[in-house]
């Protein structure tokens, strides 16, 4: 018969005999039900916990990615907005030139008779004013220019002289006092400024100029 191995689970005393702390941590070894249950619900509310945390984490770092998209589109939809702007107006621009072109070629007398007309309020009470336009301009006016004045409140004397380095509706306008100018190159740049200034100081492409 084998001796069994002493293991020192009872201590000896005075006041007598009692259980080893030794051998109350094996005897702890031995968990009850309870205690398993309850470390096992404590793990698994710790286990929660973490995965709650993560997927916190993932759906903030979605909406942040999706928040950055969105950010991303809608810039380039403004983009797009304004490019779609900016080539209408342009085309617009383009059309205007064409067809105010072809009215000019038809009735130039028409624009120069209204800066005449404008002329001749800035210089009210001067004596004489001196249209100078293209001769074809000033054969459509000259039986008209008394009228003109008289509507206009002008009693000084309207000279017209024919330029022959004037071109379309384009004139110039004298008066002792001043003057003033209609010219066509100047009223398509005035245009170009402003669209460019419109959008994003981009001044209108060449292959849109006429």
């Amino acid at each position: 018969m084998t001796p069994a191995k002493f293991k020192f689970d009872t201590e000896f005393s005075d006041g007598g005999d009692r259980v080893s702390m030794a051998a109350r941590a094996r005897a702890k070894k031995a968990l009850s039900q309870d205690e398993i249950d309850q470390m096992c619900a404590k793990a698994r509310a710790e286990g929660m916990k973490a995965g709650e945390a993560r997927a916190l984490d993932a759906i903030a770092s979605a909406t942040h990615d999706m928040a950055a998209l969105l950010r991303q589109a809608l810039a380039a939809t403004h983009a797009d907005i304004e490019a779609l702007r900016r080539e209408a107006a342009e085309i617009a621009v383009a059309a205007a030139r064409k067809l105010a072109t072809l009215a000019i070629e038809a009735l130039p007398s028409a624009d120069v008779e209204q800066a005449l007309r404008d002329a001749l309020h800035q210089a009210i009470g001067e004596p004489r004013v001196v249209l100078r336009a293209a001769p074809r301009v000033i054969e459509a006016l000259n039986g008209r220019l008394a009228e003109i004045a008289h509507e206009e409140g002008y009693e000084g004397r309207v000279i017209a002289s024919a330029d022959l380095t004037i071109k379309g509706a384009d004139c110039r306008i004298e008066w002792r006092g001043g003057g003033m100018e209609r010219s066509e190159a100047a009223i398509e740049a005035a245009l170009s400024a402003l669209i460019a200034r419109r959008f994003s100081g981009q001044a209108l492409s060449k292959k849109d100029q006429p």
